[in-house]
């Protein structure tokens, strides 16, 4: 997976984000309305976190907290590792596989500028694969070089 993250996979990425004085309700229906896993939490603009659903429910459902009464900041991953938008797809998946991360921030010179998925990466994988088989074929049997000569 050639290239780099910005703008080869994330591209003009409308940001949600809330700070840790949000609740967790907040912060579950801002996530349910938008379709979306993972928040960033952010102060003044700077990043200071990030809630995902597994946070939410290991978190905050399995200790049986009041979403209600729980700020997004008690439960978030604070300063989480991140991408700058000149990293490349191969090593965000390897960062992830190695921390076991599904997000991660994009930050370039401490400005948060997207987050990048497990699922974006999976859809930009596809179609290079697709594309490489396309290619293939066509060299196979279009050029009159491989079985179809």
């Amino acid at each position: 997976m050639p290239g780099k993250i910005v703008p080869n996979i994330i591209n003009n990425q409308t940001l949600h984000t809330l700070s840790p004085d949000n609740t967790v309700h907040e912060a579950a229906k801002l996530m349910a309305s938008k379709h979306i896993s993972a928040l960033l939490i952010t102060e003044n603009s700077r990043l200071v976190g990030i809630i995902t659903e597994r946070d939410m429910t290991a978190k905050v459902l399995a200790n049986a907290m009041d979403p209600d009464a729980t700020q997004v900041g008690a439960v978030m991953t604070p300063n989480p590792d991140v991408l700058s938008p000149n990293d490349t797809a191969l090593e965000a998946l390897e960062l992830m596989r190695l921390r076991g991360y599904r997000h991660l921030p994009i930050v370039d010179d401490e400005k948060v500028i997207g987050i990048i998925s497990i699922r974006d990466l999976y859809v930009k994988a596809k179609e290079e694969l697709e594309e490489d088989v396309r290619q293939r074929e066509a060299f196979i049997f279009d050029t009159g070089y491989g079985v179809g000569a």
